[in-house]
């Protein structure tokens, strides 16, 4: 009896080649499944080529929303980001695939997942953790860690000997991946960290900053506990709602990453990633929470944010560190409620106001004019009790003393009031 194996297939050309690969090696079956994030694919077509190159079925399973509400939200309101800059557009996506293949794999009783992930990539770690926690008993099949295909153009050349269509020209062969939420490049050029990246002929969803209008956008986002409900007025679900700033955010050319990187296996990788929609939300997120949040809560929800990227983006999505600290980021979020209004130019973001009825902000104390909240005379005593292990680590280091010490110093040199008398008593006695 033939072996049946999912295959996690997008179209593109590393899984292409898998589907004869399998064939050739494999006395099996291939369920292809393609998740749809939000990427630009013709599905039919996808479909169609998955059954031409030798799969046995090809489903599609639209997970839009899933991905918005359960993974992109939980990443946006905690603010995480990966090594400050990259907005986990495709480490985010891959928990979520990991579990379609997953539930997908019990649907047809499958015994085995195959994925395209290469061998030294952040992929085949997300992948495979992903499967490992929903389903420890099925096998993982990554042929990029078995095969003796060594490149992008010896695959290329694999269809080509087999006579079958090659999705994608040679000169045209970055590796991408993309989904609603962003579009990420590598390969040939990016490969020199050393090389200005050739944006024009790169980019999918945005355009070059100096190559946007000459006159700013304006968006006014809404919010209600930390998650975007409205865009400039109108209440909108999550997959529209970013779709529409993907085309404002694209048009001004903001949220284009380039990033040298550090993979989960240990090397360094160059990336572009675009991320127009992605990008204006966290700003306005951020902004919110300034207003919103205090001192303490803030500061560490900082380090909890960087802790959470570095947590999605090693493919821990599936963990109790992963749960434990997306409940905490849920527990800030009671008050992050709000309007921040932004404005778009040439690349940049940038605020132009934001109101909440949680504001923390209080204009009878922080204005400049004496209101009854606050006593300015109030400030010395704080200072200088927030001070004092200032004070007292510079009297130490100096060996000096306070004035108050002097003047008792003083005392003790010259006596006591009335001790002079107290003597003179005494003699005469």
């Amino acid at each position: 009896m033939k072996q049946k194996i999912v295959l996690a297939y997008s179209g593109g050309l590393d899984t292409t080649v898998i589907i004869p690969w399998l064939k050739e090696n494999y006395d099996c079956d291939i369920a292809a499944v393609c998740v749809d994030l939000g990427q630009e694919a013709d599905w039919k077509a996808v479909k169609k080529r998955a059954l031409d190159t030798g799969a046995l079925s090809c489903v599609v399973v639209d997970v839009k929303k899933e991905y918005v509400e359960q993974y992109i939200w939980p990443a946006l309101k905690a603010n995480a980001l990966y090594e400050d800059k990259y907005l986990l557009g495709t480490s985010t996506a891959r928990p979520l695939i990991a579990k379609v293949l997953v539930e997908q794999a019990r649907r047809e009783k499958a015994g085995a997942i195959a994925h395209g992930a290469t061998g030294k990539g952040n992929d085949q770690v997300r992948f495979d953790l992903g499967i490992m926690a929903l389903a420890p008993d099925l096998e993982i099949i990554a042929p990029w860690r078995t095969w003796q295909i060594k490149s992008r153009e010896e695959e290329i050349r694999y269809l080509e000997d087999r006579g079958l269509p090659v999705p994608m020209k040679k000169q045209e062969s970055y590796s991408r991946d993309d989904n609603l939420w962003h579009i990420s490049h590598e390969g040939l050029e990016l490969e020199d960290p050393a090389t200005e990246p050739l944006l024009e002929q790169m980019l999918k969803m945005s355009v070059p900053p100096q190559k946007a209008p000459d006159e700013a956008s304006y968006v006014e986002l809404g919010f209600e506990k930390g998650v975007p409900v409205s865009l400039n007025g109108k209440k909108m679900d999550g997959v529209a709602l970013i779709l529409a700033l993907n085309k404002i955010g694209g048009a001004q050319g903001v949220g284009i990453v380039d990033i040298v990187e550090n993979r989960v296996v240990g090397m360094k990788s160059r990336g572009v990633y675009e991320t127009p929609g992605g990008a204006i939300l966290y700003y306005a997120h951020q902004e919110l929470e300034h207003l919103c949040l205090d001192r303490q809560t803030y500061a560490f929800k900082q380090t909890a944010a960087q802790k959470l990227g570095e947590v999605i983006y090693g493919g821990l999505w599936f963990t109790p560190l992963r749960e434990a600290l997306s409940a905490f980021v849920d527990s800030t979020q009671k008050t992050v409620t709000g309007t921040v209004r932004l404005k778009l130019y040439k690349g940049s973001i940038s605020s132009a106001g934001a109101s909440s009825p949680y504001s923390l902000y209080n204009a009878s104390i922080a204005s400049f004019t004496t209101g009854e909240l606050y006593n300015h005379a109030d400030a010395g005593g704080f200072i200088r009790l927030y001070g004092l292990p200032i004070l007292v680590r510079a009297l130490m280091e100096r060996g000096g003393k306070t004035p108050a010490d002097k003047a008792k110093a003083g005392k003790g040199k010259t006596g006591a009031p009335g001790a002079a008398d107290a003597k003179s008593k005494g003699t005469a006695g």
